[in-house]
């Protein structure tokens, strides 16, 4: 295996990791059982990654590499057992989705360039990649979806995504515009969370009054 597909496998696993902790930590914040928790893990890290590969009609990743399942079902049994021993656990699975959506920002970007997508491919699904399954966590939990807060998050893949893809556009080595594009998603989502960045709001303003037309 050469340098580039080691890292993009890396960062695979961290994403699927990191977001199938996110999954199961939200079942935990329900007092779910340990099927729901497998169930959270497993859609949570694998819903990009199939919402991606479905779109640019290419196997399914865990379907020809089954092995790719048992990340999420070892990660909600580990988290099963010892999420009570968190103070904040809807704070740790902020930072932990943080990462997870770094880590898959690049990896949807890096794999649509792979098949001949192109840059708007790679951009777009770069994002999906990375907040499709944190969606679904929210919408199945119940909870207030992180696309709904008001800060940073589709902005933070993107951002993400957009620097990869240039970086490989103008000829950088595939590392560098890897560690940019994650290092970049994942500060711009930080420094969201600890100073609750804003994009400007609409606000509703008073329509026409029709009797000065």
């Amino acid at each position: 295996m050469n340098q580039v597909s080691l890292l993009l496998q890396s960062l695979d696993y961290i994403g699927i990791a990191v977001f199938a902790a996110t999954g199961a930590l939200a079942a935990s914040r329900k007092q779910l059982d340990i099927v729901a928790f497998v169930f959270f893990a497993t859609i949570t890290a694998l819903g990009g990654g199939t919402l991606r590969d479905m779109l640019l009609d290419v196997p399914v990743f865990w379907v020809r590499h089954p092995w790719y399942l048992a990340i999420p079902l070892v990660i909600s049994v580990a988290v099963f057992f010892t999420a009570h021993l968190l103070e904040s656990r809807y704070r740790v699975l902020l930072w932990t989705d943080a990462v997870g959506l770094a880590a898959y920002t690049v990896v949807g970007a890096a794999k649509t360039l792979a098949v001949g997508g192109s840059a708007a491919d790679a951009l777009a699904l770069g994002v999906l990649t990375a907040t499709f399954g944190g969606v679904i966590r929210d919408v199945l939990a119940g909870e207030p979806s992180v696309i709904l807060r008001g800060d940073l998050y589709i902005t933070c893949a993107f951002a993400g995504a957009a620097t990869f893809v240039v970086l490989t556009l103008i000829g950088a080595p595939f590392w560098t515009g890897a560690t940019a594009g994650f290092l970049v998603a994942f500060l711009v989502r930080a420094a969201t969370l600890v100073w609750g960045w804003t994009l400007p709001r609409y606000h509703p303003r008073p329509g026409r009054d029709s009797s000065k037309l």
